[in-house]
């Protein structure tokens, strides 16, 4: 079992960190010939800057379109920051002090990150039109981190585990010195499903966090007049002329 849950651990690091580089790079050269930011849009960098930001942090679009699923929304990304900060403590020794002082708010943050994913998997049952353009890896990734979430807290406050160990275990990872595990079904179900969603986040519709970045809608300042829009191979193109 340690050395499954080892090895699987590498192919998911490694399959996880090449696919996203990889989609990154994918999105860096997709060429986009025209001007199309979703108006009314800024008109400068800097503004373009403070929209993103404010795309990123508060997903303002989606506060503006949707109230109640900008709740289900934020609990979830806001639950799954902190939760992931949380977790850090389980890769340096020592323990880095801000990773220290978010512990408690990571604590509470896995029940607020269960409750946002179980907000938006309901409303993909009950809302009629989400209802409609649902597919089965929709379900399925709301599935995963929702049992990642609820096996976690089950580990917290209903059948306790070795962290000790299990900081081990990590530890030896890194130094290709694998350590044992506890022996513990809902640790096993957890470290599955963690390394399953590293596995498939490459390939899934959960690379929305990268990709936003690489949005004409949100990434363009609206300047058509001031400064002329020019895909980089139409450049070229018209260099050669």
């Amino acid at each position: 079992m340690n050395l499954f849950f080892a090895l699987m651990f590498y192919v998911a690091t490694a399959l996880f960190v090449v696919g996203l580089v990889r989609k990154i790079v994918d999105f860096a050269r997709t060429p986009a010939p025209l001007l199309i930011p979703t108006t009314p849009a800024p008109t400068t960098t800097g503004g373009v800057v403070l929209r993103m930001a404010r795309e990123v942090v508060m997903f303002e679009s989606l506060f503006k379109s949707n109230l109640w699923i900008w709740i289900f929304a934020a609990m979830f990304h806001v639950g799954f920051a902190l939760v992931t900060m949380r977790h850090l403590r389980y890769f340096p020794e020592p323990v880095w002090t801000w990773v220290v002082l978010v512990q408690p708010f990571g604590l509470y943050a896995g029940l607020v990150m269960a409750a946002g994913l179980a907000g938006l998997w309901a409303r993909r049952f009950l809302v009629e039109r989400i209802r409609y353009i649902s597919t089965f890896s929709d379900h399925l990734m709301l599935a995963l981190l929702l049992l990642i979430a609820v096996s976690g807290l089950g580990m917290k406050f209903l059948v306790h585990t070795d962290i000790v160990a299990v900081k081990t275990f990590f530890l030896g990872l890194m130094m290709f010195d694998i350590q044992p595990l506890p022996d513990h079904a809902g640790l096993h179900v957890h470290l599955f499903c963690v390394a399953l969603l590293l596995i498939v986040f490459p390939f899934s519709k959960l690379l929305h966090a990268p990709g936003i970045f690489f949005s004409p809608s949100r990434n363009q300042a609206d300047n058509p007049r001031e400064v002329r829009h020019l895909a980089p191979w139409a450049a070229k193109l018209e260099a050669k002329n």
